[in-house]
This record gives C-alpha cells, sequence and structure tokens, in this order.
C-alpha cells in the first residue's frame, strides 16, 4: 500500500499493485486495474517514487524474513499519520503467510 493525498488533502491508501497508469491532466488520476480512477494531490513523479519505495520494502523485508530462516513471528507496529490517524508500519509474518507494509516507512 502507498500513502497518497486526495485533492481536499485527506489521505487514501492504494494498493500498489492495482495501478494501471498514472495521468496528469494537470491534476494526478490513478486508474486503477478495475477502472476504478482516483484524483490524488502527489504528482507522476512521486507517485512513481512512492510505488518503487513500496517494492523495494517488500524486497528489503523479504531479504530480511529469508535471513532469519522464517523464524519470525508476526509483528505489527502502527505509527501516527501526521493527520492523526494510525498507520500499520509493517508486519513481518512466517514465510507462508502475506507481508503488508507501507511505502516508505521503515520495517524494523
Amino acid at each position: 500500500m502507498i500513502l497518497l493525498s486526495r485533492l481536499n488533502g485527506t489521505q487514501i491508501a492504494l494498493n500498489a499493485d492495482l495501478i494501471e497508469r498514472a495521468e496528469a491532466t494537470p491534476d494526478t488520476v490513478l486508474t486503477l486495474v478495475d477502472g476504478t480512477k482516483h484524483v490524488v494531490a502527489e504528482s507522476v513523479e512521486e507517485v512513481i517514487d512512492r510505488v518503487r519505495n513500496y517494492r523495494a520494502s517488500v524486497l528489503v523485508a523479504a531479504n530480511q524474513l529469508e535471513e532469519s530462516g522464517g523464524q519470525s513471528r508476526a509483528t505489527l507496529r502502527a505509527l501516527p499519520s501526521p493527520a492523526g490517524h494510525f498507520l500499520a508500519t509493517a508486519c513481518l509474518v512466517p514465510a507462508t503467510a502475506v507481508l503488508w507494509m507501507l511505502a516508505g516507512l521503515s520495517a524494523d
């Protein structure tokens, strides 16, 4: 998931794997694979950077899990966002389960 801002300032978390395309029209419009469109305040370049950071963080966490022999217990940590909401920053689980992370946040 990547954290983005709507034009009115509210935050939205989008599944980066479901973004089909990003267009600058001049506002940034993200189209998901199901056709849903989201208009966000970030530029297309910033969205690309967040997706890249998210995917890199998943690879780093997977590598850490592999190095630990898959013995990690599930952990979940929450940090307040600037808007005062709490966001899950990492959930590392055994290799057979799912790994969820938000872009740009540490997996430590």
